[in-house]
């Protein structure tokens, strides 16, 4: 088995998945040409430094499977999409590249390639052994797909699922 790494490509030279070492290694950011990071995290990362010259995106969400990841995905894809558009190259990272990013980068696979999320998540875990999207993350993924890749609140689906989720939590003593 080979070992871990903090960064991997999943198109060479264009798209990476990493963790936050990642993102707070200048060299590993230099030796890609990364242009672009987006931040599925609340770690601050030297990016968001205006003189970085890297344009940055954050999504502020926990790696908790209640964790809306969904309502996200349309901008996160985007300002991937428009990155590589451009000539960008983009690192998609969270605290240890294995859930949020992962989840991310899975819903970009399946917006550009209109494959589901079970194979979305096959072509990450083959560039990227160890990923381990949590399974509430896993569940938004399938919900993205039947949102037509537009959740939001005027989105019956997106409503539904928010709306259980939250007398889910409510039951639990979460919220």
């Amino acid at each position: 088995m080979n070992s871990w790494k903090n960064i991997n490509a999943i198109i060479e030279g264009r798209l990476y998945l990493g963790n936050i070492v990642a993102a707070r290694s200048t060299r590993t950011l230099v030796e890609r040409r990364i242009t672009h990071i987006l931040s599925v995290c609340r770690d601050p990362i030297p990016a968001e430094v205006p003189t970085s010259r890297l344009v940055h995106m954050r999504i502020p969400v926990e790696d908790i499977d209640y964790a809306d990841i969904l309502i996200y995905l349309p901008s996160a894809v985007q300002f991937i999409e428009d990155a590589l558009r451009n000539g960008g190259v983009v690192l998609v990272h969270c605290a240890e590249g294995l859930s949020r990013s992962a989840t991310v980068i899975a819903a970009y696979l399946m917006h550009s390639r209109r494959v589901n999320a079970t194979q979305a998540l096959q072509m990450v875990r083959q560039c990227r052994e160890q990923i381990w999207p949590n399974p509430g993350f896993q569940e938004q993924l399938v919900l993205y797909e039947l949102c037509q890749y537009a959740p939001s609140p005027a989105n019956g689906i997106y409503v539904s699922w928010k709306h259980k989720l939250t007398n889910r939590l409510a039951a639990s003593g979460l919220i």
